[in-house]
Formats: structure tokens, C-alpha cells, sequence
């Protein structure tokens, strides 16, 4: 944080990931294709865990899923990036192994620089919470399995917990703020009490979506938490006790006695436009009361929004920094094409081309407006964290989404008129093509691994899987590009000019 601190370009980012082998490919294509796994992470994402892991099936962001399946997935994470960084060192061992046969002294001294400054495929995970699951005590049982899991940042929300929703679907409840400090001191006391002193709390603030509160604090002294708390409280006036209905309950605000409005099921309401004001308490206390950084869920990613929100936050906690949810929740093609289109029009430039309400559609490709509006998604990241005090940019579920993509673009070549094609021109000539490992699946699942540890254990009657008889051998580097990308020596992003 000290580096974004000194210099806001050092921004970080994460992926979402719902299985230890999506984990994985993610990290083994950022030291493939950027050298260097600084400053990207994982998220995991309590979303992507109740669609896809929990044992009832797929469940709605409602945390109806099991509790425990958090810390397994994080362990199963830690498995698959332990096993990653098990398979290169024992490809770089392997090599050091046949260079010292072969007495040669320079691809000895190659090959153990690499070893010797070689870097892990394990990074930092930011792992999901949800609404703590319960009281305190058992946000705290939850976190603790989760850091000895391996989480060293958690993330929590501030709603109710058995009432949780998605941060962008409606019905969203918030709890009051001594509530959910009390859950932040659970989560600090888990990582002190396992001895981690820089354990990371991220504290999230859905009050710019909700409406509702379940119930009212009891404010002890004039202007304290729960006082603000309330005066944020849609309420009617009541001149007597005989305005009560059978039921109902009152408050004195400002020396005045009032009714707080109530719903059918029970639920208060808030006062229309509070939302602002409500997310800047939310955020500056949090801050104020252990959490490290903030969660604002938006409706949309509009730059502008988001700073206002963060200048408000910072006049009280100016160091206040936020992780921000790149959400596939986001129409971003048609927010940011609407962004693009208000602001043409407010410089007096001609739109009749375009309806605002329509530009979702393909007709908008490839035109002057969608053109800018891609411009501005693909600065999104780096302008935000240079307004809008932004120091971790994530998406929570991309995985899910490129799952059902590929899957999809597959089964319908597949099943349809190109058969085999659809696989073979699709998936893996394109996987040797950007010099993807995965295209010998047997050595990825860890087949030369377990051959290395044979011939340590029984020496020449090892029965390996390896050798000329192993199919995996019909992928073995043929051309200079794919040569250069597994020895380190270019990424992806650099190749074009290199001819096969």
C-alpha cells in the first residue's frame, strides 16, 4: 500500500476463481506472459462458491452455502500453486541434472540463476466472507479457518447476515455500524491470535444500493453512532400516543417524538437520498475502527461517482483507499457507450446517429462512439486508481463467464457441421499457438512430477510414465517462438516480430 501511496500507478489487481486449477492457470500465464506474478492476486469469490461449490447445487449470492466449503477452496488453491511451482522447478532441476552429464559449465550456471531466483506461483488470496456468516463469535470461527487456510485478506459486508443478497440485486439490509464493527474486531482477533500482525481487512459498504435496516441501535449519548445511525431513518412526525397503532414503536429526535416507518415484514426504511451520506459514515468509521481498506458496490462504473465518494470519505480519513468490484454485474459496453454519448452531447457534438437506449446493439460496433467507449474501459483501471484512490481493481466471477463461453463456442462447432475441427482449431492449436503448457495435460496434472520422484525412490527399476512411448511427445517445442516463451526469454505480448 506504501507503493501506491508514494506513486497511485502501482495499483493491484486479482482475478476471481472458483477451482485451485482455474488459480493456477491464472498465475502460470502471468509468469508466462508478464515475468513476474508482482502485484496480481486472486480473489475468491463467495458469489462463484454458492453457484458452484456448495453441495445443494448452484444457490443464488445468498449465503446459503456451506461455511466451511470457504477455507477448502482456499486450501485447494494453495494445493494447485504448490503443485505449479513444483512442476517448473523439477523441469529446471531435470535440466540442471542432464547439463552437469553433460559437463556444460554455461547451462549449469544458466540454469541455476533461474533456480535460485526463481519466483513462486503463490500469491496473496482475497477471500470472501460474505456477511460473516452469523454473530461475531462465529465470524470469528469462520475467519480463523480461513487464515489458517492460507487468507491473508478478508473481505465482509455490512449487511444482515441471514438476510444477505447479492451487492447488485435489490433487497439489500444493513446492519448498524456497532454491528458490523464487531465482526471487523472478530476478524482482527482471528489474524492476531494465529500471530498475523499485517492480516488485511477490507470492509464493504452496500448502503449505496439499500434501502432497509433491521433494526434500530440504541444511541447512549447525543450525536454518537447509532444517533447518526437513526437520523438517517425515514420517520413521521407523532403529535400523540394516541397516533399509535397496536404495535408500534416510537423515537425522540431533536427533542421530538417521531415513528420510525416500518415495513409488513418488519424492516425500516431509510430516507430517500441517504444513500451518499450513509456509504461516507460507513467507511470513514470502518477505517476509523480497524478495517485497512474499503468496498464501495456501485451500480455502475462511472469514474466520476466513484471519486465523489472517495474526496467525501478522505476530508475525514484522507490515506482512505478502495478495492473496486470490476463487476460482470456491469453492462459495461452499454454504461460506457451511455458515458460517451452524455458527454458528446454536453460538448454540443452531434448523437442523432445514436439512441442512447439502444446502443447495446451490434449496429453501434465498430463506430466512433463505441470506439471511445472502449478507450475509456481500457483506461477504466488506471485513470480510477489516479481519481479515485482505487488500489486494488478486481473482477469477481470472470471465470464463471469464460467457462461458459468457451464451453458453448466448443459444443457448437462440435455437435454442428466442423466436428473435431471446432476442437482442434479452437482449443489446441490456439493452446500451441500462445504456448500454453496445458496442452500436454499429463505433464500439468503433475505425470513427470511423480516419474522424477520414482527414479529417486527406486532408482533404475522405476516404471515411469514417461518416454517415447508417451503421446505427450507429439508436443514437444518444434518452432523458435514457443521455444523463447517456455525459456523465459519473451512473453507473449512481445512475439509478432519473430518469425516460427
Amino acid at each position: 500500500m506504501a507503493a501506491y501511496d508514494s506513486n497511485t500507478t502501482n495499483y493491484t489487481q486479482s482475478l476471481g476463481c472458483w477451482h485451485g486449477f482455474v488459480a493456477q492457470q491464472k498465475m502460470i500465464s502471468i509468469k508466462k506472459n508478464f515475468g513476474s506474478t508482482d502485484k496480481k492476486y486472486l480473489y475468491l469469490s463467495g458469489w462463484m462458491i454458492a453457484a458452484m461449490r456448495s453441495e445443494f447445487g448452484p444457490l443464488p449470492d445468498q449465503s446459503m452455502h456451506e461455511k466451511t466449503a470457504v477455507p477448502a477452496l482456499i486450501e485447494e488453491i494453495y494445493t494447485f500453486l504448490r503443485q505449479a511451482d513444483s512442476r517448473e522447478l523439477s523441469k529446471l532441476f531435470r535440466q540442471l541434472d542432464k547439463a552437469r552429464k553433460e559437463n556444460d559449465k554455461v547451462g549449469e550456471a544458466n540454469t541455476l540463476q533461474k533456480i535460485n531466483t526463481f519466483e513462486t506461483h503463490i500469491v496473496p488470496i482475497i477471500a470472501d466472507i460474505d456477511a460473516g456468516f452469523g454473530n461475531e463469535e462465529a465470524t470469528y470461527l469462520l475467519a480463523k479457518k480461513m487464515i489458517e487456510a492460507g487468507a491473508c485478506c478478508i473481505q465482509m459486508e455490512n449487511q444482515v447476515s441471514d438476510a444477505k443478497q447479492c451487492g447488485h440485486q435489490a433487497g439489500k439490509v444493513t446492519v448498524p455500524h456497532e454491528d458490523f464493527l464487531a465482526k471487523i474486531n472478530a476478524v482482527r482477533y482471528a489474524f492476531l491470535e494465529l500471530g498475523v500482525e499485517d492480516g488485511v481487512i477490507v470492509a464493504r459498504t452496500d448502503s449505496l444500493g439499500a434501502g432497509l435496516t433491521q433494526k434500530i441501535p440504541v444511541s447512549k449519548t447525543p450525536g454518537d453512532l447509532a444517533s447518526k445511525y437513526n437520523n438517517f431513518l425515514e420517520t413521521t412526525p407523532l403529535g400523540s400516543l394516541e397516533d399509535l397503532d397496536e404495535g408500534d414503536m416510537f423515537i425522540k429526535q431533536d427533542g421530538k417524538l417521531c415513528k420510525p416507518v416500518r415495513l409488513s415484514n418488519g424492516l425500516y426504511k431509510f430516507k430517500e437520498g441517504s444513500n451518499f451520506d450513509r456509504v461516507v459514515l460507513d467507511c470513514v468509521t470502518s477505517l476509523q475502527n480497524g478495517a485497512d481498506l474499503l468496498w464501495i458496490e456501485t451500480p455502475i462504473p462511472h469514474l466520476e461517482n466513484i471519486a465523489s465518494l472517495v474526496n467525501a470519505i478522505r476530508n475525514e480519513v484522507p490515506s482512505a483507499k478502495l478495492v473496486y468490484n470490476n463487476s460482470p454485474s456491469f453492462n459495461w459496453t452499454l454504461s460506457f457507450r451511455q458515458q460517451v454519448y452524455d458527454e458528446m452531447k454536453s460538448k454540443g457534438q452531434d448523437v442523432s446517429a445514436y439512441d442512447r437506449e439502444s446502443l447495446m446493439e451490434e449496429e453501434y460496433d465498430g463506430t466512433l462512439l463505441s470506439t471511445l467507449a472502449d478507450d475509456k474501459i481500457r483506461a477504466f483501471q488506471f485513470e480510477s486508481s489516479q481519481k479515485a484512490g482505487i488500489f486494488h481493481h478486481l473482477i469477481t466471477l470472470p471465470t464463471y463467464h469464460t467457462a461458459a463461453l468457451s464451453t458453448d463456442t466448443l459444443a457448437k462447432g462440435y455437435f454442428g457441421s466442423e466436428g473435431m475441427l471446432a476442437y482442434v482449431r479452437d482449443v489446441q492449436r490456439r493452446e500451441i499457438r500462445v504456448g500454453l503448457d496445458c496442452v500436454k495435460h499429463q505433464d500439468m496434472a503433475g505425470t513427470y512430477i511423480g516419474d522424477d520422484h520414482k527414479e529417486y525412490f527406486s532408482g533404475d527399476a522405476a516404471l515411469k510414465a514417461g518416454g517415447k512411448d508417451n503421446t505427450m511427445n507429439q508436443f514437444e517445442i518444434k518452432n523458435k517462438k514457443a521455444k523463447l516463451m517456455a525459456n523465459g526469454a519473451i512473453s507473449h505480448t512481445n512475439v509478432s516480430h519473430i518469425a516460427p
